[in-house]
């Protein structure tokens, strides 16, 4: 089991580091109380549904829980669970300028003075400091550069799971897939609907797949697509992105989307990428495409 300890100081960055691990697969908890992390862990251990990859908030907003931490690693140590903390810390100046930003208030700063809130967080956070596998200082951190540091530290060490190119064919009257990053408009090609002995037919058809990619504007549009798709992947990836949704569209989502979609998946070879299609609008009443 892959389980990590996400703390530091309030204001840090600890939770965009916990949407990073949530983003490739761990099963994230934010403000558990430290006593619980010993019968958490083992829930997670006899769960129907195997979870192996784990990372949990613990910090100061625990309050007196928060003494219970130590007395739980061990507890964790005994029983032959490892785990990594990472600790993310910034300096007072900038953690006073985010706290300032967010009109939040800092979780010990009692009367609302933040700089003292800073200066007893520190003193609290200093024995968890000294036990930290990794310490991130985001003062001059990017949000991105601290995705990418984590990835780097974390995910690129482990067996990733592939990174999900979904190719989704649509019609436009039945409108664009809400959830797509990249939408292509494919109506500008010739329509196998006007061809009689084609219009009963799908993209999945050889018949359709044939006419619409005899035309020199088809091939020309595909090559250049997936010489796109192929530049921008690595840098997805290491902005820390995970599935890549991708909506060829046409008229009614039958004909020359799904041909030109079918056909991509075919072309598109890009190491650790898993492609699948979805033909959404296929099924559709059969008017024009």
């Amino acid at each position: 089991m892959k389980f990590v300890i996400i703390t530091g100081l309030s204001g840090a960055g600890k939770t965009l580091a916990m949407r990073v691990f949530e983003d490739h697969g761990y099963f994230c908890v934010d403000n558990l109380p430290p006593a619980l992390i010993p019968t958490f862990i083992e829930l997670c251990r006899q769960s129907i549904k195997k979870i192996n990859k784990i990372a949990l908030v613990i910090d100061i907003r625990g309050g007196g829980f928060f003494d219970k931490l130590f007395e739980s690693l061990n507890e964790l140590s005994k029983a032959g669970h490892n785990y990594e903390i990472l600790f993310l810390e910034a300096s007072d100046e900038v953690l006073i300028k985010r706290y300032k930003e967010s009109r939040r208030r800092h979780p010990l700063a009692f009367e609302g003075r933040i700089v003292e809130g800073i200066k007893s967080e520190r003193e609290k956070m200093a024995k968890l400091r000294e036990v930290a596998d990794h310490i991130i200082d985001t003062s001059l951190t990017t949000p991105a550069e601290l995705k990418e540091e984590i990835v780097i530290r974390f995910i690129e060490q482990e067996k990733e799971d592939p990174f999900l190119i979904n190719i989704v064919s649509f019609g436009f009257k039945q409108g664009i897939p809400l959830d797509a990053d990249l939408v292509f408009d494919v109506r500008f090609l010739p329509n196998p609907y006007y061809i009689d002995e084609l219009r009963p037919y799908t993209g999945e058809d050889q018949e359709v797949k044939e006419f619409v990619m005899k035309w020199p504007e088809s091939q020309q549009f595909l090559d250049k697509l997936i010489d796109m798709i192929q530049y921008l992947i690595p840098y997805y990836i290491r902005e820390g992105k995970t599935q890549l949704i991708i909506g060829i569209g046409c008229t009614g989502g039958r004909h020359r989307s799904v041909a030109l979609a079918d056909e991509m998946a075919v072309r598109l070879k890009i190491d650790r990428c898993r492609v699948i299609i979805d033909h959404r609008d296929i099924d559709k009443d059969i008017e024009r495409s």
